[in-house]
């Protein structure tokens, strides 16, 4: 009898400037929980961030090394939008984002998905804000 096969995203890698800059931008401005910081020597770092309660993904915040990675940082997906973040109370993490600065590109809207609206992180990567129906 075959196992289950099962697998999940662990990490996606999120590009960025500077290691601190963006571990208070994604814990401050977006209130996810730091989950590991560790030195790997030679100005590189382990650094994971999530949103409070996840338990799956985790985002890896990767400095930029070299020239081409830098003319990434802000546009991984083309100006698409690059992550989606769930919440089970739409209303309520909207006001809280707004409130912290969180730069919203549109006003929240209904979808036969859900209540969704987009918005642009500190480096305008672009995310969509979604409580899915049920």
């Amino acid at each position: 009898m075959e196992t289950e096969k099962r697998q999940s995203i662990g990490y996606v890698a999120l590009v960025v400037r500077d290691y601190d800059e963006a571990i208070a931008y994604y814990t401050k401005a977006l209130g996810f929980e730091l989950v590991e910081d560790t030195e790997l020597g030679g100005d590189k770092r382990w650094v994971l961030v999530a949103p409070p309660g996840s338990s799956e993904a985790r985002l890896l915040l990767a400095k930029a090394a070299t020239p081409r990675q830098m003319a990434r940082i802000g546009d991984q997906t083309g100006g698409r939008v690059f992550l989606f973040l769930h919440t089970d109370d739409f209303q309520r993490d909207y006001r809280e984002m707004i409130a912290r600065g969180v730069n919203f590109c549109e006003a929240p809207r209904d979808e036969p998905y859900g209540t969704v609206a987009v918005f642009e992180d500190l480096y305008g990567n672009r995310w969509d804000l979604l409580q899915l129906r049920r």
